[in-house]
């Protein structure tokens, strides 16, 4: 059921806000021992914020755009009384006494939490499998990972957890999980949503986005959470249009940019590469015409991004150092880290114990980068790079509306495939990172399975500010090509069982 639909239903009283809360809180009870897509699950609260929606029909009142849609939030963005603790021990307790922008917006909406899901530790990661508190896995087969580092919201909306939920997207991390779990994962053009309250990784990249089971919903979502914010210096202060008008409007005539570089990479799987190739084929069919076009710098922008974005973290999680809030090693020894302890000891203590290895690999490599003779050559020269993908960018929207690759050059991988190689894992966002080095708005959605059963993620770009092209483009795919109509039968049971390279994580 989309928001939509859910919406008709309520206002007609054929379904109450609680009723619908109570069928989402009992799916989580059903499957989230398998899933583990929920760090923690607010069911008194999502009964209460149901119950005063359903109060509000009966009395008459009009209700708000997103009135009773139960939904996940990523455990990085902060929820005012509620544990916001980014999957790492550094954060374990920690209890925002504010809101964040974007999660303030859709209870303004009317829209009901139903709790907090799992992420890779600070967000660092493609797989899950590095948060703190065990890894999610992927409802299409649980033996393989549902990316990440917003695998949780991802697989929450895959396993009809939820209507939809919120990732953030730094480097691929809405799209991945997207297309590794069969759902819409939408990153809007940066600053168009706020980041206040958004635990930073990487401040140039981060940007906040929905997941949902449809391009329509994801329209719905934007809609609420974009928008200027004058709590965060970066966001854009241009008038948000209407999404939702944008999905009817026709998509004959525009001009689709197939990425030839894209289709070149290394390790883009057959199957992968074949259904985008017909993806691109089913728009040409709806009247789009096919570019051939080609972006020279694409494939740089996984090392240019692995130079930044570990920068950025180096600085970002600097303000964790063991006294002001977060984790203190030896908090609860003898009443500290130590008699006569150095400030230096007890922060290296607290950030040893309370960062995950996979952290303190991108705050090394981040202050390395940083660091007095190196800087001119790491993180200057990547900044010189991010500016030519991004001229790259430019010149092909001068003949194209929008661009169209695969999101990720493999389906979803076994738990453990490349945990021992972080490079392997790395170059999962091979294909996502480009369109954070620019700033642009990027889309996920299914278009197809592989052999296994899998789903495959076709990737649409568009311009800055040109989500409603990027929306209408995806809608108007999804609808006429009907992908989920073919999807293999399984509810959390893999119709081809995956054989995991390594032992499951318990």
């Amino acid at each position: 059921m989309g928001i939509a639909e859910w919406r008709g239903r309520l206002e007609r009283g054929e379904m109450s806000a609680r009723e619908l809360t109570d069928r989402c809180l009992a799916r989580i009870e059903a499957v989230d021992d398998t899933v583990h897509a929920f760090l923690e699950v607010t069911a008194e609260r999502a009964r209460a914020d149901a119950e005063r929606i359903d109060a509000a029909r009966a009395a008459g009142e009009t209700l708000p755009p997103l009135a009773g849609v139960p939904l996940a939030i990523k455990d990085n963005l902060c929820t005012r009384g509620i544990r916001t603790t980014c999957s790492s021990r550094m954060l374990e307790t920690f209890v925002p006494p504010y809101e964040s922008t974007v999660t303030e917006r859709l209870w303004q909406a009317g829209a009901v939490l139903l709790g907090k899901t799992n992420l890779d530790e600070f967000a660092m990661g493609s797989s899950t499998e590095t948060s703190a508190f065990g890894p999610s896995r992927n409802p299409w087969n649980p033996a393989t990972v549902p990316g990440g580092s917003s695998g949780g919201s991802a697989a929450a909306v895959a396993a009809g957890e939820c209507l939809g939920s919120l990732g953030s997207d730094t480097g691929g991390s809405i799209r991945q999980p997207a297309s590794f779990c069969g759902v819409v994962g939408l990153k809007p053009t940066y600053g168009r949503v706020s980041r206040w309250g958004l635990v930073a990784f990487a401040s140039s990249l981060d940007q906040v986005g929905p997941f949902s089971g449809s391009v329509a919903d994801a329209a719905e979502l934007l809609q609420v959470i974009a928008g200027a914010d004058p709590r965060d210096a970066t966001c854009l202060t241009a008038t948000v249009p209407d999404y939702r008008a944008a999905l009817q409007q026709p998509v004959a005539g525009l001009r689709v940019g197939i990425v030839r570089e894209c289709f070149e990479a290394d390790g883009l799987a057959p199957e992968v590469k074949a259904a985008v190739l017909a993806a691109a084929e089913q728009l040409q069919a709806l009247g789009c015409e096919l570019v051939d076009v080609s972006c020279p710098r694409f494939n740089d922008g996984i090392a240019t991004y692995y130079v930044i974005a570990p920068s950025e973290a180096s600085a970002n999680l600097a303000r964790y150092d063991g006294v002001k809030y977060g984790y203190r090693a030896g908090l609860n020894d003898n009443g500290g880290a130590g008699a006569g302890a150095s400030l230096a000891e007890i922060t290296a203590r607290s950030r040893a114990e309370g960062f995950g290895d996979e952290v303190q690999r991108r705050i090394l490599i981040g202050t390395y980068a940083l660091s007095a003779g190196y800087v001119d050559a790491y993180y200057k020269k990547a900044q010189q790079v991010r500016t030519l993908i991004r001229r790259d960018f430019d010149r092909a929207f001068e003949s194209v509306d929008v661009l169209l690759t695969p999101t990720s050059p493999t389906t979803a991988f076994g738990f453990g495939a490349h945990s021992n190689d972080p490079l392997a894992m790395y170059l999962a966002d091979l294909l996502t990172i480009p369109a954070n080095m620019a700033g642009l708005p990027a889309i996920s959605l299914p278009c197809g399975f592989d052999s296994q059963g899998l789903p495959i993620g076709l990737q649409l770009i568009a311009g800055v500010l040109e989500e409603p092209t990027l929306l209408r483009v995806a809608h108007h795919y999804e609808t006429s090509a009907r992908v989920m109509d073919s999807r293999p039968p399984a509810d959390l049971v893999p119709t081809v069982p995956l054989v995991p390279s390594a032992p499951l994580v318990p």
